[in-house]
């Protein structure tokens, strides 16, 4: 989304002071077509001795200027100089523009956030745009695993970003209680359940009963087979107490078992703070006639016919056929080959399940966004060509891909199977480390991007430790906020009081260098809600941390950089101020992810 450049979306010194930019440029480039107005960005610069802040203004209005960028730099800068929020603006490069801030306006950075409190770095960026976001939907036929955690974190932390942004957002996961996965789940439990009940099968002599073998052996259902025994007794077996007819027992034990792996589904994400407004179930929407529904309408616009797929190459799909099929024409839609929607036979393929799901999700709203694993690549474009058909293209459909995490203890990487039974729960993993450890940790990376989970790194209490490091920074600003509060008063340290200490103390290096970092929380959480990635606000927490952390550690050899100066109020007040604004603004960003910032470090 472009940024606005008359009407302020979040209350961010980058964005006041790109308005400034732009209609400097406005200025020195008259008629400049708006919208390479509205592509002026303004971003921090690398280096403190290059100013606070760049533009690429003179580059943009280079081209349909027909003047040199460095010609337009030179006039931005005679423009830029005569604000009085700017200390020094000088030409960069081959046509940037950076600017120095004058110190009273960094200083003044502390008191925006901490008049703001909670709010500090929301947006209204996404004009109430409403956003589905659709995460985890793992099967219900065993306990989440750690493979699920990462898409579960993202999801979750994606959704509290685009809130933020000033989206309304739906957390949606879908339940896939329809299908084969489903018809074996129901075969394992009864074979469990008929354990339960003194019957010895084992799995050899169960399995050729079923309609594909026994595929779930894992001792996770022996508690889910138990409660239906207990409540059913003996009347789900024959009269001598082996394997009755599956009329006999099938929907009895396919409800109980989908609806204990559900509870154990929902305690588990429970238990790693995620919550969803919408549990969509695929058989309610199967029999719900939405599926017909939506290949009707695509038949109505023209975009069904009769035809026979060449064959794809490498691996085969399941619905592909050498026979006529019912066929939409996605590539109208910009996807690399048309789709089969019904098989030979009648049936309907995945896909169109699929296309009935998300055209209901797409009545409540504008975009749609799944949280998918890495191995749903080709998925993508064949969606985002059923939603535009469908809706005239008014509703956008977003895939974030999560990449596996590999699994480390003791140097080792720790296996998985679900159908074994052998993975690591994510119940398991949260016993191990905590969720605070576990929510950040998933999130120091791009999703796309594969990580290493160390499950002894992610609990060391060390500077290598992310965790630790953010959560350390703020333990140790609320430990200064509680010592001046028997120093000074507890009435004299809270953040109205502070508002109006005197900043001008706050002149050093390094305290500029927080302060900077402040003035950029909003502009970085409008920038991750735009890309879709939370993870740039782990980084931020990091990146804040490292500047907090180095000026406690200067404060060490340079007295004047201290927190508490028990003889100097105006002073201590000042440096309170930042400490207390660079607490509130890592609370900000931890609630974005989703992690309770700690008091005291144990």
């Amino acid at each position: 989304m472009a940024a606005d450049t008359t009407t302020l979306t979040t209350d961010c010194l980058f964005a006041r002071t790109r308005v400034q930019v732009c209609d400097a440029l406005r200025s020195v480039v008259p008629g400049l077509p708006e919208e390479v107005v509205q592509r002026v960005d303004l971003t921090p610069t690398r280096d403190p001795s290059h100013g606070d802040m760049a533009t690429n203004a003179a580059m943009l209005a280079a081209k349909p200027a027909r003047r040199k960028p460095a010609d337009i730099a030179a006039e931005l800068v005679a423009k830029l100089s005569e604000l009085p929020e700017i200390a020094k603006a000088e030409a960069a490069g081959p046509g940037f523009v950076n600017l120095t801030l004058r110190p009273e306006v960094l200083q003044g950075v502390a008191v925006s956030v901490l008049k703001a409190g909670e709010r500090y770095g929301r947006s209204t960026m996404g004009q109430g745009t409403r956003v589905n976001v659709e995460y985890v939907s793992a099967n219900p036929t065993g306990p989440m695993h750690v493979g699920h955690c990462r898409g579960a974190v993202v999801g979750d932390a994606l959704a509290n970003l685009l809130e933020a942004a000033g989206s309304p957002v739906t957390r949606e996961y879908y339940i896939n209680d329809a299908g084969t996965q489903v018809v074996a789940l129901t075969w394992a439990t009864y074979w469990r359940y008929l354990q339960a009940i003194g019957t010895e099968i084992s799995a050899d002599d169960f399995s050729p009963l079923t309609p594909n073998g026994l595929q779930y052996q894992g001792e996770y259902l022996i508690p889910v087979a138990d409660s239906i025994a207990e409540k059913h007794g003996r009347a789900l077996a024959d009269a001598e107490g082996g394997p009755a007819d599956p009329s006999v027992w099938f929907e009895t034990v396919r409800r109980e078992a989908l609806t204990q792996m559900m509870a154990a589904i929902r305690e588990d994400l429970e238990a790693l703070g995620i919550s969803h407004e919408v549990f969509a179930s695929e058989a309610e929407t199967l029999a719900s006639g939405r599926v017909d529904a939506a290949i009707a309408k695509l038949d109505s616009k023209g975009l069904l016919y009769e035809g026979v797929l060449e064959p794809p190459k490498g691996k085969m799909p399941e619905d592909w056929e050498a026979r006529p099929q019912t066929l939409f024409r996605s590539t109208e839609f910009g996807d690399d080959q048309d789709r089969a929607l019904r098989k030979s036979d009648g049936t309907n393929t995945y896909f169109a399940n699929d296309i009935g799901y998300h055209a209901q999700k797409a009545e409540n709203a504008d975009v749609l966004i799944d949280v998918l694993g890495a191995d749903h690549g080709g998925y993508v474009s064949r969606m985002r060509a059923a939603i535009s058909a469908l809706t005239d293209g008014k509703t956008g459909f977003e895939v974030v891909m999560c990449q596996i995490v590999r699994v480390v203890k003791n140097g080792e990487p720790v296996k998985m199977s679900k159908r074994a039974g052998t993975f690591v729960t994510l119940r398991d993993l949260l016993d191990e480390v905590g969720r605070d450890a576990v929510r950040f940790t998933m999130l120091t990376r791009k999703a796309d991007a594969q990580m290493e989970f160390d499950l002894d790194a992610v609990v060391a209490q060390t500077r290598d430790n992310p965790v630790f490091y953010v959560q350390y920074a703020h333990a140790r600003c609320r430990s200064v906020l509680r010592s001046a509060e028997t120093m000074f008063g507890a009435e004299s340290v809270t953040p109205e009081a502070l508002c109006s200490a005197d900043l001008t103390n706050l002149s050093s290096d390094v305290e500029l260098a927080v302060l900077r970092r402040l003035a950029a929380f909003p502009r970085s959480v409008e920038a991750a809600a735009t890309a879709r990635e939370p993870h740039r606000i782990a980084t931020y927490c990091i990146d804040l941390a490292s500047d907090f952390h180095a000026l406690w550690n200067r404060g060490r050899e340079d007295t004047t950089l201290r927190f508490l100066h028990e003889n100097d109020r105006a002073t201590s007040l000042a440096k309170l101020a930042l400490v207390s604004a660079i607490a509130g603004t890592l609370r900000c960003a931890l609630t974005i992810l989703g992690v309770v910032p700690v008091e005291e470090m144990r």
